[in-house]
């Protein structure tokens, strides 16, 4: 796997999960810390996620202090879908 970056800036982040045609979404029915575990719904929405405003995935993103960690590309040149999101350090 190539190098995975850590993020906090929402341009960046914005950016990548909409060049890869992602939504932001957070898990149904989860309230962990008040604000839902959020999620990137690439392609068919999913059933366990409801899609949220980039308003909302960034307020609940910054309450909980998180980072994106992400992965701009595979070994053999793809455009990697690799992320997730991991408590800032």
């Amino acid at each position: 796997m190539t190098a995975a970056m850590t993020t906090t800036n929402h341009d960046t982040i914005r950016k990548w999960i909409e060049a890869r045609e992602g939504q932001p979404a957070r898990v149904k029915n989860a309230t962990e810390g008040g604000g839902g575990l959020l999620r990137v719904d690439f392609g068919k929405p999913e059933d366990t996620l409801e899609k949220i405003s980039w308003d909302e995935f960034f307020k609940i993103f910054d309450e909980e202090k998180l980072a994106f960690l992400h992965q701009d590309m595979t070994e053999d040149g793809q455009t990697s879908r690799f992320c997730k999101f991991v408590n800032q350090d």
